[in-house]
């Protein structure tokens, strides 16, 4: 079955070509212009994904999306915007955001964001049961254990290495945002949680270091992706 979107874009041409390429890439797609048009739109049918332009005619999407929240929606949403102050994106991940794209961008990458985050979003076994295969190493991010399968050596993980890791696990092979694991994490953006996210990299990376086909590479100026060989 196809996955549902709902697209909010007050852009006539881009909003006509982005809906357009997304269903000849097997996805089903409602448009509307306006965000004043958007949540009752949301409440009328049941959708996979949201994609939310932030700058709209009437209602803003940063509202919009407080609005699917405060409704108990757990759907997953991302940003497609120009606005790239750190202050906007910050904003858009405190809202729940599971990804925000700047405007232009390759329709390509979109559609990348868009297949990770519904498998993300979906679940498999791993995430349900809250245990992670990371090359060598089995993550269990209940019991705050990494474990070397080969060698059983075992580690035990503090509470925010913990959470840390099971973020980069969800986002395996994609980009984890900073400013994303900040706010679900320490709960803010500042300067020393900025640099205390910084150690706690440091530590994994120490953790993983039995097996060289597993890296955390920094992405300068906007997150960290685990790599796996």
């Amino acid at each position: 079955m196809k996955k549902k979107l709902l697209l909010v874009e007050d852009d006539v041409n881009f909003g006509t070509v982005l809906k357009s390429y997304l269903e000849l890439n097997e996805l089903e797609v409602d448009w509307v212009d306006d965000g004043k048009l958007a949540f009752p739109k949301f409440e009328k049918s049941k959708y996979d994904l949201v994609l939310l332009d932030v700058m709209l005619p009437n209602e803003d999407g940063f509202s919009i999306a407080r609005k699917i929240r405060d409704s108990g929606s757990d759907v997953p949403f991302i940003f497609i915007t120009a606005k790239t102050l750190h202050e906007d994106i910050v904003n858009g991940y405190k809202t729940g955001a599971d990804d925000y794209i700047a405007k232009p961008f390759d329709s390509e990458i979109l559609l990348y964001k868009i297949k990770a985050v519904l498998s993300r979003s979906t679940g498999t076994s791993n995430l349900q049961t809250d245990v992670f295969q990371i090359g060598s190493f089995e993550f269990d991010h209940r019991a705050r254990t990494l474990t070397h399968r080969r060698t059983k050596k075992k580690q035990n993980l503090s509470p925010k290495e913990s959470d840390l890791l099971k973020l980069l696990s969800e986002y395996k092979g994609d980009v984890l945002s900073k400013a994303m694991a900040l706010n679900k994490i320490w709960g803010d953006t500042n300067y020393f949680t900025t640099r205390s996210m910084d150690v706690y990299i440091a530590k994994l990376r120490k953790s993983i270091s039995e097996d060289p086909a597993v890296r955390i590479i920094t992405i300068h100026g906007t997150g960290y992706r685990l790599m796996v060989k």
